[in-house]
């Protein structure tokens, strides 16, 4: 299973994700989904939003573990 780490790299940066929503400038519910990994597709310029508003790169932001079950 692939996860976003959103809520990780918030916590070591000290941010909140009220921070990140208010920077995203996306719908609350959407947010949510996303950060909470209810959805099953991230559009690429969410990605690149959360690399540049976090520093980082795209690989820091996801988990896989093909051990797990969805």
């Amino acid at each position: 299973m692939v996860k976003l780490k959103v809520k990780d790299i918030l916590e070591q940066k000290g941010l909140t994700r009220y921070w990140l929503y208010k920077q995203m400038g996306m719908s609350y519910q959407n947010f949510n989904r996303m950060i909470n990994n209810e959805t099953k597709s991230i559009k690429y310029s969410n990605l690149e939003a959360l690399c540049l508003i976090l520093d980082c790169y795209p690989s820091d932001l996801f988990e896989y573990n093909p051990e797990e079950l969805e």
